[in-house]
């Protein structure tokens, strides 16, 4: 598949994912935030619906978390994007050379990505931050459409452990379904910050790499749990995996 058709494919992918409305419990929640607002967002229009994919369609890099804040990806509709933890992610990924800019406020405020596309296995924001095993299992359909429309993906860098819990998952059905082995693939490590193992690809044949790193969470970062020197060791490890070669840039 060509840039041009992963681009398309993953238009209708996402055409499709902002009218779902498969699971009841998140589509009351996401729809009561967007109606009752936060405070300091009282003037805007809440997206309130699913939130698809973003970056390159030809990105090599994959990264994966839970699923959209309520005030942030539920408000703005796109991925880590009008909160704290999106501060710290296009933050990193600036100083990474994969972000045009270091700020993700809108989804017209500019921001690009180059080699790497971000998703989620729940795409509403779920009540506590914490969707059901019944409702991931419901939207599994939609990263894994999104992730074979990414023709070039090879590396995936989990933010927690539902987020590796989700490609280890997809890794697992796509070796079963292409009838490999299991003593051909060594039973994954459990997660941890700066994990990193070979797993058939969740795209479906060949290898690819999982890396994992806590969630960048405000509940993560502003309690030192993760901080940016950490993560940006994970993340210059899982960039060097998938060949990509951007300019480091300076400062925080």
């Amino acid at each position: 598949m060509s840039r041009g058709g992963a681009a398309r494919a993953l238009d209708l992918i996402t055409a499709e994912l902002v009218e779902c409305r498969r699971c009841p419990r998140l589509v009351a929640w996401r729809e009561q935030v967007a109606r009752e607002k936060r405070r300091a967002y009282r003037g805007q229009t809440y997206w309130g619906r699913p939130v698809p994919g973003f970056g390159d369609p030809d990105a090599p890099l994959v990264i994966v978390g839970l699923a959209p804040a309520a005030h942030g990806g539920n408000r703005t509709g796109r991925m880590f994007t009008g909160d704290r933890s999106g501060d710290f992610l296009y933050a990193a990924l600036y100083r990474a050379g994969l972000a045009s800019q270091p700020t993700s406020t809108s989804r017209d405020d500019g921001l690009s990505l180059r080699g790497v596309f971000i998703t989620a296995p729940c795409r509403c924001a779920p009540p506590d931050n914490k969707p059901t095993i019944a409702e991931l299992a419901a939207c599994r359909g939609w990263i894994d459409r999104e992730l074979a429309a990414l023709h070039r993906a090879r590396v995936y860098l989990a933010l927690g452990k539902i987020g590796y819990d989700a490609v280890a998952a997809l890794s697992r059905s796509r070796g079963a379904s292409a009838g490999d082995r299991a003593e051909a693939h060594p039973r994954l490590p459990p997660f941890a910050h700066g994990v990193e193992a070979a797993i058939p690809d969740p795209r479906g044949g060949g290898a690819a790499l999982l890396f994992g790193s806590y969630h960048v969470s405000q509940q993560n970062t502003q309690t030192g749990r993760l901080t940016g020197d950490m993560f940006d060791e994970v993340l210059r490890r899982a960039v060097s995996a998938a060949g990509l070669r951007a300019p480091q840039r300076s400062g925080r």
